[in-house]
């Protein structure tokens, strides 16, 4: 059996999970429904005609097709989101004093030496989120090797720390986990997008914690049909998911949310409109609170044995 086919078998398919019967708990402090904010940070580390020789097609619109030569426009739309998008979300941030997650691209904080000096004065926890903003759904697997290594070794020297969870731009490969495991250090795997709760998944062998991910409330939608025309289609389909959920947990037990947003779409200041309404939503209401994605594997790490399954 090649290794690439053994890739492939590595992780079966679950259409299962918890069921009917998930685990009922309620998270610190009592609360039902935790909302993990996660800012996808990846400009300057996207696909550029300087150093690919290609373009990337995710800056202001979702192009179908990129023009054989550098693509200016869509550079400065990346570029918005270093200059003045995250530093309009940051000061948001610090305003309501929020705990978020930031999914950084390695390159991309090496690229903005005052957004990382920022980093360094908060207590916002850091998901790995590749060395570049690329595609690693086709590399092979010694070079995704050598991008996650070079990643971890670059956090580490840009903030003195290194990220304890992973998510790959859209899609990961089928070494992904494997070579998480492989290298050792990570608390948990958040390429997934298939549960509301963190889950357990065995991995030849390797209990490996799932913190799954979401598209779902999600400000690409901001460039996708059918998806978001303003701002209030943003805050109305979080506000929407988050009363339901928290309706859903006298049921089920305590729920997950996982709210993704990005500098160069959300830091406009018309999104981060609809932005600050879901916060002042959540701020209202004492049975949902922001957690650290961080946080929420530990307290799961830590207190999974005990929760109940009922039914």
């Amino acid at each position: 059996m090649t290794q690439s086919v053994a890739s492939q078998l590595s992780q079966p398919r679950d259409f299962v999970g918890y069921g009917p019967h998930p685990p009922f708990m309620t998270w610190p402090g009592g609360v039902k429904l935790a909302i993990n904010l996660v800012l996808n940070y990846e400009e300057g580390s996207e696909y550029s005609w300087l150093e690919d020789g290609r373009n990337d097609n995710w800056g202001e619109y979702n192009l179908t097709a990129s023009p054989p030569v550098r693509d200016l426009g869509t550079e400065t739309h990346f570029e918005y989101g270093s200059r003045a998008g995250v530093w309009r979300l940051v000061r948001l941030f610090d305003r309501h004093d929020i705990p978020i997650t930031i999914s950084a691209c390695a390159v991309a904080l090496e690229k903005n030496p005052p957004f990382v000096e920022w980093m360094k004065t908060r207590r916002h926890d850091l998901l790995g989120h590749g060395l570049r903003w690329i595609d690693y759904t086709t590399m092979e697997r010694s070079e995704e090797r050598r991008h996650l290594h070079e990643a971890v070794a670059l956090y580490d020297k840009l903030l003195g720390r290194r990220p304890l969870g992973w998510n790959c731009r859209s899609l990961p490969s089928v070494n992904t986990r494997d070579l998480l495991v492989e290298e050792g250090g990570f608390l948990y795997h958040s390429d997934p997008c298939n549960d509301d709760l963190p889950y357990f998944a065995d991995h030849q062998g390797t209990q490996i914690l799932v913190v799954p991910y979401s598209k779902t409330l999600n400000d690409s939608r901001y460039l996708v049909a059918p998806g978001y025309s303003n701002p209030r289609d943003f805050a109305e389909d979080c506000r929407s998911a988050i009363d339901y959920m928290l309706d859903e947990a006298d049921e089920t037990g305590g729920r997950m949310l996982t709210i993704g947003i990005h500098a160069r779409w959300m830091g406009q200041p018309n999104r981060a409109s609809g932005l600050r309404e879901v916060i002042e939503h959540v701020k209202q209401n004492p049975a949902a609170a922001f957690m650290r994605r961080e946080d929420i594997a530990r307290f799961w790490l830590a207190n999974h044995a005990g929760f109940e399954r009922r039914g």
